[in-house]
């Protein structure tokens, strides 16, 4: 975990220097403040990885000496057969087309959007999948 935070703060290091490269040549404001934004964003991805890196134990990637089956195992439960991502797309997709067609439109995503979310949090705690 070492070894993203450090990539992480020369990330922000080049964007930095990038940044006064840009505002200095350009003069334009807009992407001058969008990079010195990213190199805030970079800096506290960085310091955050870096700082828990202190606080857990030493990962594969740390080792140089490490094989790439030393991470190998268990990454988590991901559902296989839920149909509550496709009801968020589509009240999702109805909610930004409300913004540019009106926002009546709102009316109909709303509650796409709350059941496709309630569904999805409390999937495993009713029905045929309750013992998963």
């Amino acid at each position: 975990m070492k070894i993203q935070g450090h990539l992480f703060l020369w990330l922000s290091a080049f964007i930095l220097i990038m940044a006064g490269v840009y505002g200095v040549w350009s003069k334009e404001p807009v992407g001058t403040t969008a990079l010195f934004l990213a190199f805030g964003l970079s800096v506290m991805i960085g310091f955050y990885l870096a700082f828990t890196a202190n606080r857990v134990d030493a990962m594969a990637q740390d080792n140089k000496e490490a094989d790439v089956a030393d991470e190998a195992g268990e990454l988590g439960f991901f559902s296989p057969h839920s149909w509550q991502p496709l009801a968020l797309a589509v009240g999702g997709a109805f909610a930004f087309m409300g913004v540019v067609f009106g926002w009546w439109l709102m009316y109909f995503s709303a509650p796409l959007l709350l059941i496709g979310l309630f569904g999805w949090v409390f999937e495993y705690y009713r029905g045929e999948n309750r013992t998963q």
